[in-house]
């Protein structure tokens, strides 16, 4: 049969589509602004008349009514990676955290093993071929050949993105709806003084021909903001983002002298700004691939100069670095900082680097985000056994292979002057220095 025969036969509305979903399903979708959302808000509307369906994601960017309480038992969101509209609701709603990594994304599709799956896509080529967009490279490809059912909506906005299972064609979908709307978009991050002064001593480390990989967040941003002097760039990165982009654009980006995927930006998806999804369209110098394989630290190894910017939420003074909770209360996710901590240190001539002011303002007032002990239910993202620099607006520790005594000394140094007494003191009656 013609695809194009075969995707009209397909073609119904998002209610029709949704109406074959059951009680006891696992359904699953991509996060960030790959989400159908015109999908999800049809299968919300039969709240009543389900039980027990699973809805599977992370990174929403949407104010979902599956995120309220009500929910809880008909249609239960599981979140993959808690974002900003997830985290409002984790107290008080209907969603439940996972905590894994990123490089394992293939074996938690396995685990979720969706019945249904349902995503965002292009409009099809002159093939017939969809385009999972610019965050279902992700794992799309995994989840669609194990779920019964797939359900795809076609959005004109949708970018063409090039790479490894970044495509699926008509003929293995089961249903189509067409809704076009514009893609979530991030809003800029401001950028405090006391984040480029951390950007500052990051920046200076990173040379000439470099791979790099920027998390989410403004010191990541400050960072790239200050690589516009460096020459040939390559990226190897879980998420592209605006900053990189802009370089891009000025040919600092080349990828000349990476080891792995040359001349090609090699991401796992891209989150930023309408421009940023333009600049990704059917753009070839991209190669999106499945996350599991870009986040896999053997391959993120193979790159010379590997240098990962990371955020972190609170550090110890031994460099623990907790980056998802404070305490028991979820912020964020695993993600995929330790995957690129492991990677950029496997990497010849690599650095991770992990940063952090190094000062907090709460209701109680000032408090400093290096401690000699986290809260009770404190989740460590990144062992101290594999961290390499930790950095604040008062300078870079260098922890790698060094004694707890040795690196409690570094600590203290960019620990903020006005709590290195407290954290010395503490230091010593925990015996962690003499």
């Amino acid at each position: 049969m013609d695809w194009k025969e075969d995707y009209k036969k397909k073609l119904v509305t998002a209610e029709k589509a949704v109406s074959v979903i059951k009680s006891g399903d696992r359904v699953a979708m991509p996060g960030g602004s790959s989400q159908p959302i015109d999908v999800v808000n049809a299968l919300g509307k039969r709240k009543d008349e389900l039980k027990d369906v699973t809805l599977t994601s992370g990174i929403s960017m949407y104010p979902y009514e599956v995120f309220k309480p009500e929910f809880k038992g008909h249609i239960d969101f599981v979140s993959l990676f808690v974002g900003p509209m997830e985290r409002a609701f984790l107290r008080v709603g209907n969603v439940e955290p996972m905590s894994y990594h990123f490089s394992l994304a293939d074996q938690v599709s396995i685990a979720v093993d969706p019945n249904v799956f349902i995503c965002e896509v292009s409009r099809p080529d002159k093939w017939g071929y969809m385009s999972f967009g610019p965050v279902g490279v992700y794992n799309n490809d995994i989840c669609c050949k194990r779920a019964d059912t797939v359900i795809v909506q076609v959005n004109k906005e949708t970018p063409r993105v090039h790479g490894n299972q970044a495509v699926i064609h008509v003929s293995k979908v089961d249903y189509i709806i067409e809704n076009d709307h514009p893609l979530p978009v991030i809003p800029e991050i401001p950028i405090s003084d006391t984040e480029r002064k951390i950007a500052t001593y990051i920046a200076e480390r990173i040379p000439d021909g470099a791979t790099i990989q920027c998390g989410i967040g403004a010191v990541s941003d400050a960072v790239v903001n200050l690589l516009d002097t460096k020459k040939d760039l390559g990226v190897h990165t879980e998420m592209f983002t605006n900053g990189m982009m802009n370089l891009a654009k000025k040919g600092i980006i080349t990828g000349a002298r990476k080891n792995y995927h040359t001349d090609k930006v090699l991401c796992g998806f891209a989150i930023g700004d309408k421009d940023l999804y333009d600049f990704v369209d059917d753009n070839p110098t991209f190669e999106f691939a499945p996350i599991y394989e870009v986040n896999n630290p053997y391959n993120i190894a193979k790159n010379d100069n590997m240098m990962s910017i990371n955020n972190i939420m609170t550090a110890d003074l031994t460099g623990q670095c907790a980056s998802e909770s404070i305490g028991h209360a979820m912020y964020s996710g695993t993600g995929g900082q330790l995957d690129f901590v492991r990677g950029s240190n496997g990497s010849k001539g690599g650095m991770s680097f992990l940063a952090t002011a190094s000062t907090a303002e709460t209701k109680t007032g000032r408090i400093s985000k290096i401690v000699s002990a986290f809260k009770p239910g404190t989740i460590i993202t990144t062992p101290r056994s594999d961290v390499h620099y930790i950095v604040t607006e008062w300078g870079v520790a260098d922890l790698w292979l060094k004694s707890i005594p040795a690196r409690v000394r570094e600590m203290l140094k960019i620990a903020h002057p006005d709590f290195r007494d407290e954290l010395e003191r503490e230091a010593k009656e925990a015996q962690l220095l003499t």
